[in-house]
C-alpha cells in the first residue's frame, strides 16, 4: 500500500512595519509534505511558489547560524530543526520571536539586541595592562578551561532563550540568559582581567543574576542545550560571594 502524502496547513503570522496600510493578520497556507520536511524547507516551498512576499530568516540551513528562529506552535524554536513530521495534526502555527524589534512577518532583528546587549555588557575580552603585540607567542591555555570556554561559546544568539523567558518579557532591561552565558564566559576566562566584583556591578541585581524566576524557559527552549541554568546559578554564588566580601 502506497501512502499518500498528506497535506501540512501553516498558519503563518504576517505584518509589514514599514507599510502604514498594513495591519496584523494569520494567512493559512497549505504545501504537500515530503519524507525529512522541516518548516524551513516548507516555507521555502511557500516563498517560491505561492507567495514571494512572505519574509522569514535564514542562512545556514543546519542549526548553526540562529536566523530562522521563530515560535512554532508556541514554541520558541529553530524552523530548519524543526520536522513536520513533529506534528500529527498537520497543523502549524506561525510567530515571530517576541522580545525583538520586528522586520517583516516572521523575521526579526536580533542583531540590533545582540549588539545593544554586547555594548551594555562589554562582552568582550579585557586583559590586563600589557600592551598588545602581534609578534609575541599567545599563552598556552589549560585545555580544561578551554573546553569550559568552548562550551559556552556554542551559542549562536539565535534568540530563542530571550523569547521563551518570563522575565524578560515582562521587563525590557533584563539582560536575559544570553547575557548571563556570555558574561560567564569571560568571568572563566583567565585572561580576562575583571574581577568578580567588576562583573557585580553589570549584572549583580534585579536586570542581572538576582532578577531570573528560574524558571528554565531558557534551558528547556535552547536548540543548542547550552547549560543555562548552570552558569546562572554559578554566577549568583559569585555574586553573593561578592556582596558578603564587600
Amino acid at each position: 500500500m502506497i501512502n499518500t502524502p498528506r497535506t501540512i496547513r501553516f498558519d503563518i503570522f504576517r505584518y509589514d512595519p514599514q507599510d502604514p496600510q498594513d495591519k496584523p493578520k494569520m494567512v493559512t497556507y497549505e504545501v504537500t509534505e515530503a519524507p525529512g520536511m522541516t518548516v524551513f524547507i516548507a516555507l521555502n516551498q511557500l516563498r517560491e511558489t505561492q507567495d514571494p512576499s512572505l519574509q522569514f530568516d535564514f542562512v545556514c540551513r543546519a542549526g548553526i547560524c540562529g536566523s530562522c528562529a521563530m515560535v512554532i506552535n508556541g514554541i520558541p524554536t529553530l524552523a530548519c530543526r524543526t520536522l513536520t513530521a513533529n506534528y500529527a495534526n498537520g497543523n502549524i502555527k506561525l510567530m515571530p520571536l517576541p522580545g525583538f524589534e520586528l522586520i517583516g512577518d516572521l523575521s526579526v532583528n536580533t542583531g540590533k539586541f545582540m549588539r545593544e546587549l554586547a555594548e551594555r555588557l562589554q562582552l568582550w575580552l579585557q586583559p590586563d595592562g600589557v600592551e598588545s603585540n602581534i609578534h609575541r607567542i599567545e599563552k598556552p591555555m589549560d585545555p580544561e578551561e578551554a573546553a569550559k570556554l568552548y562550551e559556552l561559546e556554542r551559542c549562536v544568539e539565535c534568540g530563542v532563550c530571550v523569547s521563551a523567558c518570563a522575565t524578560k518579557q515582562m521587563r525590557d532591561t533584563f539582560v536575559g540568559a544570553v547575557g548571563m552565558m556570555k558574561i560567564a564566559r569571560f568571568e572563566l576566562d583567565s585572561r580576562d582581567a575583571r574581577t568578580a566584583e567588576d562583573f557585580y556591578h553589570v549584572i549583580g541585581n534585579q536586570d542581572g543574576v538576582f532578577g531570573c524566576m528560574t524558571l528554565l524557559g531558557c534551558q528547556d527552549a535552547c536548540p543548542k542545550d547550552l547549560p543555562h541554568m548552570q552558569q546562572i546559578a554559578y554566577l549568583r554564588r559569585k555574586m553573593a560571594h561578592t556582596i558578603v566580601s564587600c
